[in-house]
């Protein structure tokens, strides 16, 4: 579009100059012209900053593969409808294991995703979190947390605090990064015995996350991760997720397990699913945090 744009704009750009060098033509004419080529160097200049601010899924077209792995995995969170139940496990260094009660339900509705997730410590100690993703990646997270009896907007500042003293953080319970309008494909790989798209989604100043960058390995034919890698912001430091156990449950691809790890850092930590619905039909009622909370005191 630009280089056609330019081949426009200089094909008029030489009509103007032959006609004002031209001797049929007189003074008033030859102004004429260079008004005229005033003018369309603005409109070549409105022209270029226009192009410049179309959404970048449009360049999409260039690259139809990595058109195919965005498109296939935006697709299979815009279709997400379950309830699962687990465990959250943190593995020190020395194997020392923590475990902690998870449950979560998602839906993704007309205005994006919503996740509710509460997670039940050794003490009893419980927290609540519902996390609301919009269809163009921005992401709000309200939770109870121990000790507090009523759910409150949990600060941006905290999003990258270890969740219940695991490698995962709040903002890690949601995708957010195939939403976020810069993304590059990289060379393909194998992850063992899968084929993989290879993708790198790098935030802006607009996406409210602490993430610089994330890859993903994403198998080709379910546009299911299989390997995700995140680089934080001013760091540099780097978080990797690996899944294990994809398998299909009602028509949905999932993993029965994730583990996270911070690199260079010993230990990690293991969401474990150990049952749970890919077809809940889940409505917005299901994601009334506060009711949650309640009902987790009553059953206390």
């Amino acid at each position: 579009m630009r280089t056609l744009a330019v081949y426009i704009a200089m094909t008029f750009l030489r009509r103007v100059v032959t006609l004002s060098r031209s001797s049929k033509f007189g003074r008033y004419l030859e102004a004429r012209c260079a008004r005229y080529a005033f003018g369309t160097i603005q409109a070549f200049i409105a022209l270029l900053v226009l192009l410049s601010l179309v959404d970048p899924l449009r360049a999409f077209a260039a690259n139809p593969d990595l058109e195919t792995a965005l498109t296939g995995s935006r697709k299979r969170i815009e279709r997400l409808d379950y309830r699962v139940t687990g465990r959250l496990t943190r593995v020190e260094g020395n194997g020392t294991r923590t475990s902690y009660k998870f449950a979560a339900k998602a839906h993704w509705f007309p205005d994006g995703l919503r996740l509710l997730c509460e997670i039940a410590g050794p003490a009893s100690a419980k927290t609540s979190l519902l996390l609301h993703m919009s269809v163009n990646g921005h992401v709000t997270i309200e939770a109870v947390l121990p000790g507090e009896t009523a759910a409150s907007v949990l600060p941006f500042e905290r999003w990258n605090d270890r969740l219940v003293g695991t490698d995962f953080s709040y903002e890690d319970m949601v995708e957010s990064w195939f939403f976020w309008k810069n993304q590059e494909l990289l060379a393909p790989e194998r992850c063992g015995a899968r084929d993989c798209f290879v993708l790198k989604s790098m935030s802006s100043a607009q996406d409210r996350t602490y993430y610089d960058s994330v890859t993903s390995w994403i198998d080709r034919g379910i546009f299911f991760p299989v390997h995700v890698v995140k680089t934080l912001r001013g760091t540099g430091g780097q978080k990797e997720f690996i899944y294990y156990g994809l398998r299909q449950t009602d028509g949905v691809w999932s993993a029965s397990r994730v583990e996270a790890n911070l690199q260079g850092k010993p230990g990690s930590s293991m969401l474990v699913i150990e049952r749970g619905s890919g077809r809940a039909k889940l409505g917005l009622k299901d994601f009334d945090i506060s009711q949650s909370s309640a009902q987790g005191k009553k059953v206390k």
